[in-house]
């Protein structure tokens, strides 16, 4: 962890209950943030379950069933 203050207050008006706030609508924010989603492997592609195209050709349909 860092020594350096993530939110620094300048104005000596602030009440604390504005630094509250202000510190509940970052870190909601900051909730907020979706991760990256990780990559998907090629093994769990649904496009693997599909049949792959016929062969137009002479005896095709007997070669698509081996």
């Amino acid at each position: 962890m860092t020594d350096q203050p993530v939110l620094r207050v300048i104005t000596p008006d602030a009440t604390p209950e504005e630094i509250a706030a202000l510190v509940a609508v970052f870190a909601s924010l900051q909730s907020q943030a979706t991760p990256a989603p990780t990559p998907r492997s090629v093994w769990a592609a649904p496009a693997r379950g599909h049949r792959r195209p016929l062969q137009v050709s002479r005896g095709g349909w007997r070669s698509s069933v081996r």
